[in-house]
């Protein structure tokens, strides 16, 4: 009887596509739209994006949202057919009180027309202040924190009065507004401030001291006099729902809004997550159904930091508008991972918007995209020769027919290059003296692979650190009862980036010392850097060109889990089909992941609907980073042991067969299923694999590699890599000696995530 264990999703990035319900099958409930541009609506489309960063004094810097307002900006112009002279942006100093207001009432009141769709979308910080009219229960009212809003001398305890944008005030110019299809975006909080761990907050002190200024109210007066409204008409109002269209918070109201290090750029999460979902996307969904998704893709990656954040979405859509698409209009049918914005002979510039976060680093030198035109049809290959942020530089390699390539164009991945020296990046607790601190650098640096990095200064996986009294009654306080026991005061251990979250089973006795710490946790480091390689073949979810589809079942029976396939493998459906959704027979949690309780007997089914044979692993890895080998599982056998024919579905384990189950057990939390489909035989990868099994006495069946890890990834990913540099067009692939290549055309790389709870 083999238990598979449930792994930690902070540990190895899931598929937060994963999951029966969401993006995919909602593109196939859409029919196969590939290769068709939506008609674009002739209504103007108009928005103001604002980002500050440059914020001073007790407030606080931020470091993403100038970063965001790029973000949207460039998913409004490729994704949504915005004219870019149709979007104003204000950024840091520009972003003044009067500023943002002015933008709003030129830009957006007094040009819009009915039928014009308006977007506007602000991040910074929020914070919060005396209601006058104390129409909330907590009576005070969330505000938008512009460049020139100071925080009052003392006021923590004498309070005090601030320039900031209420709430009340946004209530009333989105009700000037003479369309209905308006969409505010808020990527900022209100709850506490400052920065924790590796991340920042974007909420600034206040709260129950704080009044806003009399100009504000006087402005607001203004608007209800406009308006033609009294000021119980507009409580009334305001009490029912927002003004007009939709407006999306990043975050609760007791939640913080994570600004994110992302390898070399700064970003909201959820601003990354919305557009990113949105570039991968090729059907019309309802606003409802897309913040849901965008809604599990920001609490998967603020979860990984230990941030838990869940965006919410507020609307006053009629009940024939609910299935109306996000910001109003329809977006291109053809998804991406990135756009040409300019051309020069054969040198291009690209976005990089479409990325997924995990696997950034695959894309610095030699990935290559494919160029396609509007009906999705590829016009040639383009070769990334850099990457700054989210501007990559690239060049032409190819094209069809000598065709020219414009500004615009739309790129899909084709092959990831994966940096052969990835490295572990371990943040350096600041609470330790100088003295411990360099000893904790010392200790790391000697490690193979392993890199420390002072907080603050770019992103980090962990952050090694010790367990203080005021950390131990914050995570008692903020954990709840997610963490059953904490780890003793003064131990030595691993924090997820925010510090808000451990890494479980990482933290030591009170008596070590930071050597011996570290030694101790060498083949933590390990595991964790096995993880973070195979977190650059998981992204390859929606890019891959073949046609497979993974579930999870509960065993002996036909009710499925949950379900993942790659989406870009699938062959054309008809428009008139209209595959019904399988209602799962578990849970599912609030990242949208099923629930499984210790006990429940599961199976895997891979169908190969390819006219090739397909190659397949399937690895398990548990809430303490152990990763179990699930199939292969014939340890006696050739290659042919990982073979699945053409149009075949098999199962795994295969009742009576296999002669084991696969049953749920401890340790309970967030654990992952990655099943990878390579048309390239994985020789390297199972000889090593058969190796650890001779050598631990196993003939069949599932087999825990965890002192092996890193050397099963590495030679998994040398077989990927063999696959794509011997192709029959190598020489207009060809690619640096210093990575591994992944081609979409040969790997699907699939995850199916799920947490472990007791029965």
């Amino acid at each position: 009887m083999s238990n598979i264990k449930r792994r930690h999703f902070l540990q190895l990035a899931g598929s937060t596509l994963a999951t029966v319900g969401i993006s995919q099958l909602d593109i196939m409930h859409q029919g196969d739209r590939y290769g068709q541009v939506l008609a674009q609506n002739t209504s103007r489309k108009l928005a103001l994006l604002v980002g500050i960063n440059q914020y001073s004094g007790t407030i606080g810097a931020l470091k993403g949202c100038v970063t965001d307002v790029q973000l949207q900006q460039e998913l409004l112009i490729h994704r949504f057919g915005f004219n870019p002279q149709d979007i104003l942006t204000l950024t840091d100093q520009q972003a003044t009180r009067k500023g943002i207001l002015t933008a709003f009432e030129e830009h957006l009141i007094n040009q819009a027309k009915p039928g014009d769709v308006v977007v506007f979308h602000f991040s910074g910080h929020g914070s919060r202040v005396i209601d006058p009219d104390r129409d909330q229960p907590d009576g005070l009212n969330s505000t938008l924190v512009p460049i020139d809003s100071k925080l009052p001398a003392g006021y923590r305890i004498t309070g005090g009065v601030v320039s900031d944008i209420m709430g009340r005030t946004l209530f009333l110019l989105m009700s000037a507004l003479k369309t209905e299809n308006v969409t505010v975006v808020l990527d900022s909080c209100h709850s506490g401030g400052g920065t924790r761990g590796n991340l920042r907050v974007r909420s600034r002190s206040g709260g129950e001291g704080l009044k806003p200024s009399s100009v504000e109210l006087n402005y607001q007066k203004q608007w209800l006099g406009r308006l033609n409204l009294s000021p119980e008409k507009f409580i009334e109002l305001s009490k029912k729902s927002v003004a007009k269209g939709v407006v999306i918070a990043s975050a609760k109201r007791d939640q913080w809004a994570a600004d994110m290090n992302f390898s070399d750029f700064h970003a909201g999460a959820f601003t990354y997550a919305l557009t990113q979902y949105l570039w991968q996307q090729t059907n019309n969904q309802s606003i409802n159904n897309a913040i849901v998704n965008v809604g599990r893709s920001t609490a998967a990656l603020a979860y990984q930091q230990g941030n838990y954040q869940n965006p919410q979405v507020e609307s006053n859509l009629t009940q024939e508008n609910t299935n109306t698409p996000i910001y109003f209009t329809p977006q291109q049918a053809i998804s991406a991972e990135a756009v040409i914005t300019k051309v020069e002979n054969n040198q291009v510039q690209l976005w990089l918007g479409g990325l997924d976060s995990q696997t950034l680093e695959a894309f610095k030198k030699g990935a290559i995209f494919t160029a396609l035109d509007s009906q999705g049809s590829q016009r040639g290959l383009v070769k990334l020769e850099s990457r700054q942020g989210l501007i990559g530089q690239g060049k032409l390699l190819s094209t069809k027919q000598n065709l020219q390539i414009q500004p615009g164009t739309l790129l899909q991945e084709r092959i990831r290059s994966i940096p052969n020296n990835l490295t572990l990046k371990i943040g350096i607790d600041q609470s330790f003296d100088n003295n411990n601190a360099q000893q904790a650098i010392k200790s790391l640096q000697a490690l193979v692979r392993i890199e420390p990095k002072q907080l603050g200064t770019s992103e980090v996986q962990y952050i090694f650190g010790r367990m203080t009294q005021a950390k131990y009654e914050e995570l008692q306080e903020l954990q709840k009862n997610r963490i059953k026991n904490l780890p003793q005061v003064g131990s030595l251990g691993l924090f997820l980036p925010s510090q808000d979250a451990i890494l479980p089973a990482s933290f030591g006795e009170t008596t070590e010392t930071i050597q011996e710490a570290i030694t101790r946790l060498k083949p933590k480091f390990k595991s964790l850097l096995a993880a973070r390689i195979i977190k650059q073949v998981l992204g390859n979810t929606n890019s891959s060109r073949l046609n497979v589809t993974v579930s999870m079942n509960i065993a002996n029976s036909q009710k499925i889990i949950a379900e993942t396939f790659a989406i870009r493998g699938v062959k054309k459906v008809s428009v008139d089909s209209n595959p019904t959704v399988p209602v799962s027979p578990v849970r599912f949690s609030e990242l949208g992941i099923p629930q499984l309780t210790v006990g429940t007997q599961i199976a895997f089914q891979i169908e190969n609907k390819e006219s090739s044979h397909l190659y397949v692993s399937i690895l398990v890895i548990d809430a303490e980073g152990t990763m179990t080998i699930i199939y292969p599982n014939d340890w006696s056998a050739s290659e042919t042991a990982a073979l699945i024919k053409p149009k075949q579905k098999l199962v795994i384990p295969q009742a009576g067969l296999d002669g084991f189950k696969l049953t749920i057990g401890e340790p309970l939390g967030v654990a992952e299923a990655l099943v990878i489909a390579s048309t390239t035989p994985l020789q390297t990868s199972l000889k090593v694999l058969q190796t650890i099994a001779k050598s631990s006495g196993l003939n069949k069946g599932p087999m825990n590699v965890n002192d092996d890890l890193l050397e099963v990834t590495d030679n998994l990913l040398n077989d990927l890599d063999a696959g794509t540099r011997n192709g029959a067009d190598r020489a207009t692939t060809e690619l640096p000696d210093n990575v591994r290549g992944i081609d979409t055309r040969k790997l699907a790389a699939m995850a199916i995530a799920f947490e472990v709870l007791r029965g």
